[in-house]
């Protein structure tokens, strides 16, 4: 039985139109708000050549050779793996999934498959097995056309060359588009892709009988067009209202001249944009992060009730974690992980190639226990709201303070890395480098839990103004 209902947000950059050139995937993992996450590196080697899923008991064959590979599991595996994100030992990044709806003309003719391949089980079972990005998607897309899926879901796959947004419609029918260099994408738990062009391998990848299966069972209302998202979609008013604002949202962020007519319910906007300022990992990280800020559908803005609640945010208490991939660097590929709520959290840099993590990222149970990444960070989170207003500015200060602590260890570390030349020596730099800002993090928001509940203290409704002199 699947337990995990994931409701995400995802953001693809081209490396022409990110500032310093490098290529970014992303996404918010949502689905309960009190489900620790951990940190984990594979070794080369690490995976059994026998696969079973915990969710949906597909069993598989895997290759005898797994690469090494970062991911961000579950607490505990009793519903499965979920994985979700990470980066392997051929600079391949892959994030699974992006939630989306199947419509049910299409369902009629391709059911979702009951035992198939969904997404606790894609990065496990695809990540440790490829070189590249193109790679990622077609292994992902023969075994969803194989073994089938239960799930509509969007994929995103990056390495440091081009990135991909791959999508599964109906049971076994799938379609994936190249991010152009100079553009980027959000979506958010609608299927996105919209015509594809199937002349030109270079920028999409597909089921082979895609067209065919379209074609034979009358399934495209605009003959003469491919539309993935129209044919394979839906456009339901939970979607303008769910997941529709979050797009907008980005395309304002990143496009506000271009999107400037743009509604937040339109059932048309576009999935391929191009910014009209480059893209830094922190603005990605800030969309991430978002909540509708400067609008009046904020939910903790100054809007009326009724604005305030009308749209999902991007980031909301539901979000176990947030990642962003950045390729194509100078130095190393960093994986950058907030655990818990974005906009509370923050997002700390692990280099790729590193062989371990410190002990709190790797920890995670229930109940809650302050020895885990993902509850410390989450504490400070949770003290935060009991006043929002008047202690957020404390988190973000915080968040400032770290992230320029981040760019500096970055540079760093770059510079470092241009005399190290022995792969393990390499991996052992960068694993320190990784460890220490992970604790610096760690401690950091320690201290201002500590802060925050010296200042919540008076602020028990069990409370009087009493006479001090008494």
């Amino acid at each position: 039985m699947t337990m995990k209902l994931s409701s995400c947000t995802s953001i693809l950059v081209g490396k022409k139109a990110s500032v310093d050139g490098t290529i970014m995937i992303g996404r918010n993992e949502d689905s309960k708000a009190a489900w620790p996450k951990r940190v984990i590196i594979h070794p080369h080697g690490d995976l059994d050549t026998r696969f079973e899923s915990k969710d949906t008991g597909l069993k598989l064959r895997l290759p005898k050779d797994s690469f090494k590979y970062s991911a961000t599991p579950e607490w505990t595996n009793k519903y499965g793996l979920f994985e979700e994100d990470g980066i392997n030992e051929y600079n391949v990044a892959m994030s699974a999934t992006e939630s989306a709806y199947c419509n049910d003309r299409v369902l009629g003719y391709d059911p979702l498959v009951k035992g198939g391949l969904n997404e606790e089980a894609m990065v496990t079972v695809v990540l440790p097995f490829v070189k590249t990005a193109r790679e990622g998607v077609q292994r992902l897309g023969d075994l969803i056309a194989k073994y089938g899926t239960g799930e509509t879901n969007g994929i995103l796959f990056a390495d440091d060359d081009e990135a991909w947004y791959f999508e599964s419609g109906a049971g076994h029918y799938w379609v994936a588009q190249r991010i152009p260099d100079d553009s980027y994408a959000v979506v958010a738990n609608q299927l996105a892709i919209q015509e594809v062009d199937f002349d030109d391998p270079d920028n999409f990848m597909f089921h082979p009988q895609l067209k065919q299966f379209v074609e034979e069972n009358n399934l495209n209302p605009h003959p003469g067009t491919f539309n993935f998202r129209q044919i394979f979609g839906t456009a339901t008013r939970s979607d303008a209202i769910y997941s529709t604002p979050r797009v907008w949202s980005g395309h304002q962020q990143f496009s506000p001249v271009a999107a400037r007519d743009e509604e937040p319910e339109s059932q048309d906007l576009p999935f391929i944009m191009k910014p009209e300022k480059k893209i830094s990992v922190f603005d990605a990280q800030h969309y991430l992060a978002s909540h509708f800020q400067g609008t009046p559908y904020d939910p903790i803005g100054t809007g009326n009730d009724h604005d305030k609640h009308l749209y999902r945010p991007v980031s909301l208490a539901k979000t176990q974690e947030s990642h962003i991939m950045q390729m194509n660097r100078p130095g190393a590929d960093i994986q950058w992980i907030a655990m818990g709520v974005a906009a509370e959290s923050v997002y700390v840099p692990f280099f790729a190639g590193i062989n371990d993590v410190p002990a709190p990222y790797k920890r995670g149970k229930l109940p809650a226990q302050l020895n885990s990444a993902y509850w410390i960070f989450k504490h400070a989170g949770i003290l935060a709201d009991a006043n929002l207003h008047d202690l957020l500015p404390q988190v973000e200060e915080v968040q400032h303070r770290l992230n320029q602590e981040s760019v500096r260890m970055i540079k760093e570390t770059d510079k470092e890395l241009q005399s190290i030349t022995d792969p393990a020596e390499r991996s052992k730099f960068l694993t320190t480098q990784s460890e220490n800002i992970a604790t610096d993090a760690l401690d950091a928001f320690r201290h201002l839990s500590l802060r925050l509940i010296t200042q919540l203290t008076d602020q028990c409704q069990l409370n009087f103004h009493t006479d001090e002199n008494l």
